[in-house]
C-alpha cells in the first residue's frame, strides 16, 4: 500500500496538535493508511490539515477588499486595467486542486476508523465543511466546475471529466454544509480556532446568501430557485442566533469596542472576543505564527497603499443616526470637519482625529501612504515598531457574529419579510454597539441608491447593505458582495472615481486632526523653503485635483478601470483546457 504523504499534509497542522497525540504513533513519514486511521484520536490528527490547507490567511482576509468599489490602491488589477485572457491565468492547476484530494482522501478512509457513529460523523462533517468552502470558491471563480468527491490518481480517467453545471455543484456544495452543521460537535473553544456546528450554521448563511442573491440578481443563469437558497440562509442564521452561544462584543464603550476585534493580540486576548468571533486565524509568539498587516498598511513601499475612498466614507451616518449626505454641502467638507459626530466605526476604521500610535506619537492620515486621506488603521497595531516587521500578532476574525446578523437581514429583506422586529435583532444592536441611534430610517436613502444600487428601493435593504459594508469593511467580502448583486460596474472608474478627501486651495497647508498643526499641502511641485511637519503632495500623473485648483483628490485618474460583464467569472485558464479540452466551452465573452 502507498505510503500517505501525511507529513507534507501534517507538517503545518502538529501546532494545533498536543505531543501526546502523536507520542503513541510511529514516525509521520512512515505511517500508512492501514495502521493510520485506527481512532479518533488519528481522525483529530488528520482534520488539522485542513486547517493548514483552507483556513484564510490574513491577506485572504485584510487586503482582498482592495480589490472592491470602496478601495484605492496603488495599482488597479490589470484584471481591470489592462488587457486581461485567458492565457497564462492561474487557478486551476494542480496547488489549486489538492486541498480537495485532500479531503477526499480522508473522506473515504475515515470510515475505517473503529469509532463510534457521532465520532465519525463530527470528523466527516469538518471534511465536508471544508469541501462546501473549498467548491464555494471554485463556484466563485469559474461558475461551472467538476466535481468530486474522491481522491483523484493521475490516472484516473475522471480527472479528465468536464465542468458539472453550477446548479449540480451547489448542490452538492448545500449537502456538505448542511451535514456539517447537523453532525458537527458544538463544542467551543476559547481562541475560536476550530470549526463547529455553530461555524458550520455561520458557513450555511454566508454560502446560501450568497447564492440565493447571485441567482436572484443574474437571471442570465436561467434559475428561478433564488428564494429557496435565501430560506436556507435565514434559517441557519437564525438556528445560530435562537442557539445563544454567540454575541457582539461590547463593553459600552462605542470608541474602541469595534476595533478592539481587530487588534487583540495572542491568544491569551482571544477569549474576551470570543463571544462574537466564531472561526479565527489565530497568531503565536511561541509558535512563530505571525502577519505583517500592521507593516502593509503603514509603509509607502511594502503594501499597496490600500485607501478608503469618499463616496464610501459618505455612507457613514451621524451618531444621532441622521445621514451625512443629507447636510448641506456635505461633499465639500474638509476632512477634520468631516469626521465629527460619525459612527465610531469609522474613527476605528480610518486614522482620525485623536489617533495616537503606542509611542506616543499623534499620528494623522499619511500621505507617504494613504492616496486618498482615508488612511486604513482597522488591522494596524499602535505600535509603530511593527510599522516595518512581519511579526504581528493581533488574531484575524475569519466570521463574526456580527456577519451572521447581517446575513439573517439580508436574508430575510430578500424574502421580503424584513420589518420593524428584524431590525431590532439585526441592525440596530450593531448600531448601537457603535454610538449610533438604532431609529428605523424614514424613507428610502437617495445617496445610496444613486451612488451604489439604483435597482434598490427598498429602505430597509438600502441600509442592510449600508450596514454590511460598513461592519465588515476590508475583510475580505465585499467583492463577492458585489459579484452577486450584480454591482460589478461600481468596479468601473467611469461610474466610481477614486475620490479623497477635499481639500479648498492649492499651496494651503491643512491640519488633519485639530492638533494646531499643518499636516498637509496640495502642490504642484514642492516649495524650496518647505513647513516641518508637513507632507507635500506633488500633483501630477497619477493625482489631480477634481476642479484643477481646488476640490476632491483623484488617484489613479489617468487609468482607466474597465467592467465588463464576463468579469463576473474568470475564465478557464488556457494552460487547463490545453490539458483537458472536455473543460469548454469557456465562460461567456472569454471565447
Amino acid at each position: 500500500m502507498k505510503k500517505i504523504i501525511i507529513y507534507s499534509l501534517l507538517a503545518g497542522s502538529i501546532a494545533f496538535s498536543s505531543c501526546d497525540d502523536l507520542l503513541e504513533k510511529e514516525p509521520i513519514h512512515q505511517l500508512e493508511a492501514a495502521t493510520f486511521f485506527t481512532s479518533e484520536n488519528d481522525l483529530k490528527i488528520y482534520s488539522y490539515s485542513f486547517y493548514t490547507n483552507d483556513l484564510p490567511t490574513a491577506d485572504d482576509i485584510a487586503k482582498a477588499d482592495g480589490t472592491s468599489d470602496y478601495g484605492a490602491i496603488n495599482t488597479p488589477s490589470t484584471f481591470f486595467s489592462g488587457d486581461w485572457s485567458s492565457v497564462d491565468q492561474s487557478g486551476w492547476g494542480i496547488s489549486n486542486w489538492s486541498a480537495l484530494r485532500n479531503i477526499n482522501y480522508f473522506l473515504e478512509r475515515a470510515p475505517k476508523a473503529p469509532v463510534s457513529e457521532a465520532v465519525l460523523n463530527h470528523y466527516l462533517g469538518l471534511a465536508r465543511y471544508w469541501r462546501a468552502v473549498f467548491y464555494l470558491n471554485k463556484v466563485q471563480t469559474f461558475g461551472a466546475v467538476p466535481w468530486y468527491e474522491k481522491a483523484m490518481n493521475p490516472d484516473d480517467p475522471e480527472l479528465n471529466k468536464g465542468r458539472d453545471s453550477r446548479e449540480f455543484v451547489m448542490g452538492k456544495v448545500l449537502e456538505d454544509i448542511t451535514f456539517a452543521a447537523t453532525h458537527l460537535r458544538e463544542t467551543k473553544d476559547t481562541y475560536s480556532s476550530l470549526v463547529n456546528r455553530f461555524t458550520a450554521l455561520a458557513m450555511k448563511s454566508r454560502i446560501c446568501l450568497y447564492e440565493g442573491t447571485y441567482r436572484k440578481y443574474h437571471p442570465e443563469l436561467g434559475l428561478s430557485d433564488a428564494n429557496t437558497w435565501l430560506r436556507e440562509a435565514a434559517d441557519a442564521a437564525k438556528a445560530l442566533m435562537d442557539a445563544n452561544q454567540y454575541r457582539l462584543y461590547s463593553t459600552g464603550n462605542p470608541e474602541t469596542d469595534y476595533r478592539t476585534l481587530f487588534v487583540s493580540e495572542d491568544q491569551g486576548s482571544m477569549s474576551k472576543i470570543s463571544g462574537e468571533v466564531i472561526l479565527a486565524r489565530v497568531m503565536n509568539t511561541e509558535s512563530r505564527v505571525w502577519h505583517d498587516l500592521t507593516w502593509n498598511f503603514n509603509s509607502p513601499t511594502n503594501g499597496s497603499r490600500w485607501s478608503l475612498i469618499k463616496q464610501f466614507v459618505n455612507s457613514y451616518l451621524m451618531r444621532d443616526g441622521s445621514r451625512f449626505t443629507d447636510k448641506t454641502g456635505y461633499d465639500e467638507i474638509e476632512f477634520y470637519t468631516e469626521m465629527k459626530n460619525r459612527d465610531y466605526r469609522l474613527s476605528q476604521t480610518i486614522r482620525t482625529e485623536g489617533y495616537y500610535r503606542e509611542n506616543g506619537t499623534i499620528a494623522p492620515p499619511d500621505f507617504a501612504v494613504t492616496l486618498t486621506g482615508y488612511h486604513i488603521k482597522k488591522w494596524s497595531l499602535d505600535d509603530s515598531w511593527h510599522d516595518g516587521q512581519g511579526q504581528c500578532t493581533n488574531n484575524i476574525p475569519v466570521i463574526r457574529y456580527a456577519e451572521v446578523l447581517l446575513n439573517y437581514a439580508e436574508a430575510k429583506a430578500e424574502l421580503g419579510e424584513f420589518g420593524p422586529v428584524e431590525w431590532e435583532q439585526t441592525i440596530k444592536p450593531l448600531r448601537v454597539r457603535a454610538g449610533v441611534s438604532g431609529a428605523v430610517p424614514a424613507t428610502a436613502d437617495d445617496y445610496l441608491k444613486t451612488t451604489f444600487f439604483p435597482n434598490i428601493s427598498d429602505k430597509y435593504l438600502l441600509e442592510i447593505r449600508r450596514e454590511r459594508g460598513i461592519e465588515l469593511c476590508f475583510e475580505g467580502l465585499r467583492y463577492q458582495d458585489l459579484m452577486r448583486w450584480k454591482s460589478g460596474d461600481l468596479l468601473d472608474s467611469g461610474k466610481m472615481l477614486w475620490k479623497g478627501i477635499y481639500i479648498p486651495a492649492k499651496n494651503v497647508n491643512y491640519d488633519l486632526n485639530g492638533d494646531g498643526k499643518a499636516d498637509i499641502c496640495i502642490v504642484d511641485k514642492t516649495p524650496t523653503t518647505t513647513t516641518p511637519g508637513v507632507k507635500y503632495v506633488v500633483l501630477g500623473a497619477n493625482i489631480k485635483l477634481s476642479e484643477v485648483t481646488k476640490g476632491h483628490l483623484i488617484w489613479a485618474w489617468g487609468i482607466e478601470r474597465k467592467w465588463d460583464d464576463k468579469k463576473y467569472l474568470r475564465p478557464i485558464p488556457q494552460s487547463a483546457v490545453t490539458l483537458n479540452p472536455n473543460l469548454l466551452p469557456q465562460n461567456d465573452g472569454w471565447e
